[in-house]
């Protein structure tokens, strides 16, 4: 088939290709019920005027924590007019004035001005707002640890929080969302004093939840028939292996155009395999990418000691040549790179307390030293 047929040719598999899209929220909401459960639970106090309750959500990455937010926010939004529902995601908003902003347009629909607006109108009309609709407000922040690597939660947290003291009768509360399961927050006692959260905690996904998941997103987003659930288990158990739901997704989607290009009806292995090398290379960059610094450093530290028997304790030293990181801290980055399926480790038995561990790259030392070239430390 040529470029010309590609483009032009009218028959496709999809029955509505929007689902394998990264921002797409599910009807069906699977194996995350006991979460959204107690979302509800967090927000049922501003449904009935009161304050939301503050909430940290925990859980590594790709486990399902944006859409479940943006899944309840919908809901709460669609069954009343009490309550405001903002997400803002913190990698893309950091500052005060562009938090507030995107706050300020889902409130009144546009943007604020950006220059010739002091922050505090911007504030002042949001709480305004508030408190003249006796509306109450939620806050999701997520990847909230950037807002603590540059040092802005504390005043954030503040601004949003303490509102009622300025703004008599207006209620507020947070969401925080970590995907960066090893870090600890820290916020000033004016802020902790107030922010007293709730933990909602996303475990990791099975091979069989997974499973459940992908063949749910076929139902609604291919016409019947065109995925086997022999491929489909194939795909599952790839995206488990690399520890992160949306490869699948994504391999669905591609090996979908894979076969549409092909003028197949159905996808069959082969376009699953072109789907996998196409994608190989972007997981593994996108994985590296939700490293924390110190994690990055240890990775580039085992490629660059590129050592048959690397013992734990031996990289250790290497790596604490470039950190201040305590040795508990360095086991708990090793425990994450291996949860992500970065490394494997085995015990040897030897040492002073008999558990040494061996430490071995999953991939290729060049393949991940060529990624780095692209990814900031």
């Amino acid at each position: 088939m040529g470029i010309d047929d590609i483009l032009l040719f009218d028959e496709t598999i999809f029955k509505n290709i929007d689902v394998f899209n990264p921002d797409y929220v599910p009807e069906n909401y699977l194996h995350r019920e006991s979460q959204m459960e107690a979302f509800a639970m967090c927000l049922r106090p501003a449904l009935r005027g009161g304050s939301p309750i503050n909430t940290v959500v925990l859980g590594s990455p790709a486990t399902g924590k944006t859409t479940a937010i943006n899944k309840i926010f919908s809901m709460v939004e669609g069954n009343s007019d009490k309550v405001v529902c903002v997400y803002v995601n913190c990698q893309l908003h950091t500052t005060r004035f562009n938090i507030f902003s995107q706050i300020y347009n889902k409130i009144f629909g546009h943007m604020p001005p950006e220059t010739g607006v002091p922050f505090s109108r911007i504030y002042g009309s949001i709480m305004n707002y508030l408190q003249s609709e006796k509306k109450s407000m939620v806050v999701a922040l997520d990847d909230v640890s950037y807002l603590f690597y540059i040092k802005n939660a504390n005043k954030i947290f503040y601004d949003i929080l303490r509102a009622h003291e300025e703004f008599k009768g207006v209620r507020t509360g947070i969401f925080a969302i970590l995907s960066d399961i090893e870090f600890r927050y820290m916020l000033d006692q004016n802020v902790s004093s107030i922010f007293i959260p709730q933990e909602v905690i996303f475990e990791p996904y099975t091979i069989q939840e997974m499973f459940d998941i992908l063949n749910d997103r076929t139902k609604v987003g291919f016409y019947p028939d065109v995925i086997s659930d022999s491929l489909l288990c194939q795909i599952a158990e790839y995206a488990s292996s690399v520890g992160d739901l949306r490869i699948g997704i994504d391999l669905l989607r591609v090996s979908g155009n894979f076969a549409e290009a092909d003028a197949s009806k159905t996808i069959e292995k082969k376009h699953l395999l072109d789907a996998l090398q196409n994608t190989d290379s972007t997981s593994l960059k996108s994985t590296i990418e939700t490293l924390s610094t110190n994690e990055k450093i240890l990775l580039k530290t085992i490629i660059e000691l590129d050592a048959d028997d690397l013992i734990a304790g031996d990289l250790y030293k290497s790596f604490s040549k470039n950190t201040s990181t305590s040795y508990g801290s360095f086991d708990r980055m090793l425990n994450k790179l291996e949860f992500l399926r970065l490394i494997d480790t085995k015990f040897t038995g030897k040492g002073v307390k008999g558990n040494s561990r061996i430490i071995i790259l999953r991939f290729n030392n060049e393949e991940i030293l060529k990624l780095f070239e692209h990814i900031r430390i």
